[in-house]
């Protein structure tokens, strides 16, 4: 009778399972979903050959008709560090003066490595603005009619550090100098397009000194008036926390505390966002569910947060869905997985926009891409830098679009 009622428990249990599966339950819970594309900045950073500005102009265009709206479009660091990166004063000023044709208002991402690259990025903005007889200056939050002394700039900030080469990350929304209306993800601008910062800190000493040349708690002094500045200026602010999954020199075994610790910090100096990145693709679905524990448990709420992958273990899309699944609404990728990291041998690049996309959608997510265009990008750009194209489903959308 015992091993009848066992065997009746376990049927139960079994039609139980089988009436409730996992894709069920994310698409209950995806509703809208923002993506965040990383590849003109994150993902041509690290390419040996030289990206032509004209291929990195058409790439933001391109990307700009797929419905994407926020595009991380390059880094106002020394060409020293990223000689890539060199031209993003001419990104800027192209975008500004010749904005890309898009069905919905795009914000433009900027990494600012230290408070001089912030000044930088104002400087260009400015002199693109007055170029095309936009002549009013850049406002303070509080208005044109209170004076305000600028933050102080410290003559720390004044040296030049190394640009983070993590892939990161990067918005709930948007606007910075524009004016913006609401958004299931917080303030998002009504203008056609509208120019954001981001900055950077890592969760490990060891990968911090070598990326950044300086400890955790000195980054974050050297991010507090790059915040200030932003915030004076009325630009949003994009933070990142990079190697939170694992790290190329203190291994997988990150403290999801000082991760939390880190987040927590960035958005208490002002950040708008922060995302949280496995710059090594070392994250598993166990750790990734751990992680956000922790960041819950430290009162930091998910549409304050943005989730980066990378996918060098194939885990990238598995991780998301535990993100997606926790709350978190907001995800960084690369066009045909473009990307790497230096600092971490063996890193493959950002999870592909195409796979990502395709599976958000596959579980009842709205996006506004249009993953067969950001699939039609995805074979062009990889061509154009000869490198293969990492996006599997880009591939297989590409060949049946072919038929």
């Amino acid at each position: 009778m015992a091993s009848l009622k066992a065997f009746r428990c376990t049927q139960s249990l079994c039609r139980q399972l089988c009436n409730r599966t996992f894709a069920t339950s994310a698409r209950r819970l995806a509703e809208e979903v923002r993506i965040v594309e990383v590849g003109p900045r994150d993902g041509l950073q690290n390419e040996k050959n030289t990206v032509p500005l004209k291929t990195k102009l058409e790439l933001i265009q391109r990307l700009a008709t797929t419905g994407v709206r926020d595009i991380e479009a390059g880094s106002f660091v020394a060409p020293k560090w990223v000689p890539q990166m060199a031209n993003s004063a001419e990104v800027l000023n192209h975008i500004l003066g010749h904005s890309p044709p898009a069905s919905n208002p795009i914000a433009y991402n900027f990494l600012v490595p230290n408070l001089k690259g912030l000044e930088n990025f104002i400087k260009a903005s400015g002199e693109a603005r007055n170029a095309n007889g936009e002549n009013a200056p850049i406002t303070s939050p509080k208005g044109p009619d209170e004076q305000r002394t600028p933050p102080p700039s410290p003559k720390a900030e004044e040296q030049e550090v190394p640009a983070s080469n993590t892939s990161t990350q990067d918005p709930n929304e948007m606007p910075s100098i524009n004016s913006g209306v609401d958004s299931p993800f917080g303030q998002r601008t009504s203008s056609p397009l509208s120019t954001e910062v981001s900055l950077f800190a890592a969760a490990t000493e060891a990968f911090s000194r070598a990326n950044t040349n300086c400890s955790i708690a000195e980054s974050l002094e050297r991010c507090k008036p790059i915040v200030a500045l932003a915030k004076y200026h009325n630009i949003r602010v994009r933070g990142y926390v990079s190697v939170a999954l694992g790290c190329p020199y203190e291994g997988p075994d990150v403290s999801p505390s000082k991760v939390a610790e880190l987040t927590a910090s960035l958005l208490e100096m002002g950040a708008d966002e922060v995302s949280v990145a496995d710059t090594t693709g070392m994250g598993t679905a166990p750790r990734t569910q751990e992680l956000l524990k922790a960041l819950s448990a430290a009162g930091i709420a998910n549409k304050d947060l943005a989730l980066h992958f990378h996918d060098t273990y194939g885990q990238a899309l598995v991780n998301a869905v535990v993100g997606l699944e926790h709350g978190v609404r907001t995800f960084d990728s690369a066009v045909g997985g473009l990307g790497g990291c230096p600092y971490s041998k063996g890193a493959t690049g950002n999870v592909a926009t195409e796979d990502l996309v395709y599976c958000l959608h596959s579980l009842g997510a709205t996006t506004g891409v249009d993953v067969e265009k950001m699939a039609e990008i995805g074979a062009w750009i990889t061509k154009e830098l000869g490198r293969a194209n990492d996006s599997r489903a880009g591939k297989a959308l590409l060949a049946k679009m072919s038929l």
